[in-house]
């Protein structure tokens, strides 16, 4: 995990991002035992009430759960929850920019496919 944060968006989004990030590159799986706040605010050297209120968020959202007095947990679910949230932000953040875009440049959707191919050709390597 990374200890730095953006400038442009709150740390406890931040905070937030990252346990899900863990979740969905299966660093941290289903049942398994998250950070705990305390634990993360001494590794990110934040305020509590930052951390708290990123993994509370994800607690609202049935990714982690609380067990009294042990600590929090990976939600079974929750990397599929997370996958299907990321999809849908993608499509909104991404795709419908790409697709606009490429209309106004009367890029083909042939043309576009070709770019993908070797953008991620180039990853590949």
């Amino acid at each position: 995990m990374s200890k730095s944060f953006e400038q442009d968006k709150p740390i406890y989004i931040q905070v937030r991002e990252k346990i899900e990030d863990q979740i969905i590159d299966h660093q941290l799986k289903e049942n398994e035992q998250a950070p705990s706040t305390n634990q993360l605010v001494n590794f990110y050297k934040i305020n509590h009430a930052t951390v708290s209120k990123g993994v509370n968020q994800l607690v609202e959202e049935g990714i982690l759960y609380k067990k009294r007095g042990i600590g929090m947990f990976v939600a079974a679910g929750a990397r599929e929850k997370l996958v299907q949230k990321r999809k849908e932000s993608f499509l909104e953040d991404y795709v419908m920019k790409l697709v606009h875009e490429a209309n106004k440049l009367e890029i083909t959707e042939n043309e576009i496919i070709q770019f993908i191919k070797n953008v991620k050709g180039r990853e590949a390597e």
